[in-house]
C-alpha cells in the first residue's frame, strides 16, 4: 500500500465511524430537545412590584400595558414579527433559560415585596412552558443574575422596538 493509500485508509477508518457515531448519538437529542423552536408558540412578560404586576405583555394577543412616567396605565397593541420571536427564542436558548431555576431570588426573599422589582418571564410551547420569576435584588450567584437580567432586557428592548416601529394604540 502506498503512503497516500495508508493516509486515506487511516482517515476513513477514523473520520467515517466518528461521523456515524455523531449522527446516531446526537440526532435523537436534537429531535427530542425539551424546548424546540418549532414548538414555540408565545411568551408572557410581566414586571412590577407587589402582588399585582401592572406592566405586562402577551405575544400571543399583542396586548401590552405599562405604567408611564405619570403612573397612568397605558394599554397598547404591539405584535412582534416572526423573526423577533425566533430571535428571542434563540437568545433564551443561548443564555440557557431552560436551565434557570423557577425562582431567581435570595433565600428568604418575599416574592410579593412592594419594594423589590420583580420580572416574570414565561415561554409557552405546544406541550409545555417554562416560567422564571426574577427579583432584581438577587445577589447569590452573580452569573445567574447577569444572565437573567440580560434576558429581561432583551425581551423589554424587543417589545419597545416593536412599539416604536408600529406605534399603534388600542
Amino acid at each position: 500500500m502506498t503512503n497516500k493509500g495508508k493516509k486515506i485508509f487511516l482517515a476513513l477508518s477514523i473520520v467515517v465511524p466518528f461521523l456515524i457515531y455523531c449522527i446516531v448519538y446526537y440526532t435523537p437529542m436534537i429531535k427530542n430537545a425539551p424546548f424546540r423552536s418549532a414548538d414555540f408558540v408565545s411568551f408572557e412578560y410581566k414586571w412590577g412590584v407587589g402582588k399585582t404586576l401592572a406592566n405586562s405583555y402577551n405575544s400571543a394577543t399583542g396586548d401590552y400595558q405599562y405604567l408611564d412616567d405619570k403612573d397612568s396605565l397605558v394599554k397598547t397593541y404591539v405584535k412582534l414579527r416572526k423573526n423577533d420571536m425566533i430571535y428571542l427564542h434563540s437568545k433564551a436558548n443561548e443564555l440557557g433559560l431552560w436551565n434557570f431555576p423557577g425562582v431567581i431570588a435570595n433565600n428568604g426573599s418575599d416574592l410579593n415585596s412592594p419594594k423589590i422589582l420583580r420580572y416574570e418571564i414565561q415561554f409557552n410551547y405546544k406541550t409545555k412552558s417554562k416560567k422564571v420569576i426574577y427579583l432584581t435584588d438577587y445577589n447569590e450567584i452573580p452569573k445567574l443574575r447577569d444572565v437573567a437580567a440580560q434576558m429581561q432586557k432583551l425581551i423589554g428592548q424587543s417589545i419597545n422596538d416593536a412599539e416604536e416601529r408600529y406605534g399603534n394604540k388600542k
